[in-house]
């Protein structure tokens, strides 16, 4: 199964041209849901006019360099290693989300554009990178769904209560699940179930891809920019987001107040 290409193995039955419409379909549905995301929202607008205000209220003047620097700090740190997270169990379970999808997505593609037909030989790297980036996701994706979210964690709610903010993970978990137990059962021989699993696994695709309006899907592009303006504005002088500072610093222990019952 680590070195099978499931794509390959499914264009005997369904012709190459048809996985690849469907893939590109689905990139299609990325790029138009995000911009209708971007104009329904007004994310774009926000953080224009946002940066166009701030502009005047900047006590420090950034020079092409220093921004140059701010964005690498912003893309290694903040994109790369979700720098965003303190607490470090998120973190991991965040990179370990991120990087499996993107593993397996990236090799899904590149699988079924140039190796869907038996007769390419898939290299062998490509399905293990494919299996481990799946699994990578869905190690990462259910410690976060069943141990970390702070609704759970912190204040007790079921671990199978489901808003429609949960509507990306959960279609990426059922994505990635079905994927590598179709793949599974398709290497084992088991026909039938491994039919009924490429269906799961086809509609999981499709509301994963095709929910963006409604889910978390696009929030992947829109957090970096968000990063990158917090570095700007702290660079030069104008972040007003934060809390003014008081002016009696706070007191801990026994110096403060008891409170007060009514």
């Amino acid at each position: 199964m680590l070195t099978t290409n499931p794509f390959a193995a499914l264009a005997v039955v369904i012709p190459p041209a048809f996985l690849q419409a469907y893939v590109a379909l689905m990139i299609a549905l990325v790029v138009a849901g995000t911009l209708f995301d971007i104009v329904h929202k007004g994310n774009a607008e926000y953080f224009f006019n946002d940066w166009r205000k701030g502009k005047t209220k900047g006590t420090r003047k950034i020079g092409g360099g220093k921004i140059a620097s701010l964005v690498l700090k912003s893309a290694v740190v903040d994109v790369l290693m979700s720098g965003e997270f303190c607490n470090s169990r998120r973190r991991i379970a965040h990179l370990l989300t991120m990087y499996g999808f993107a593993m397996y997505l990236i090799a899904t593609v590149i699988m079924v554009f140039w190796y869907a037909s038996p007769a390419a030989p898939t290299p062998r790297f490509l399905p293990m990178l494919w299996t481990v980036g799946a699994l990578m996701a869905c190690v990462g994706g259910y410690w976060f769904w069943f141990f970390i979210r702070v609704d759970v964690a912190a204040e007790g709610t079921s671990r199978f209560r489901v808003v429609r903010a949960d509507l990306f993970v959960l279609s990426l978990l059922a994505n990635a699940t079905t994927a590598l137990i179709w793949a599974y059962a398709q290497f084992a021989g088991y026909r039938v179930l491994a039919n009924i699993f490429l269906g799961i696994y086809v509609t999981a695709t499709t509301v994963l891809f095709g929910s963006i309006p409604w889910s978390k899907f696009a929030h992947m592009f829109f957090k970096p920019a968000a990063a990158l303006q917090k570095r700007l504005e702290q660079a030069s002088g104008q972040w007003r987001n934060l809390p003014a500072a008081a002016d009696k610093p706070a007191t801990f222990g026994r110096d403060r107040a008891q409170p007060r019952h009514y």
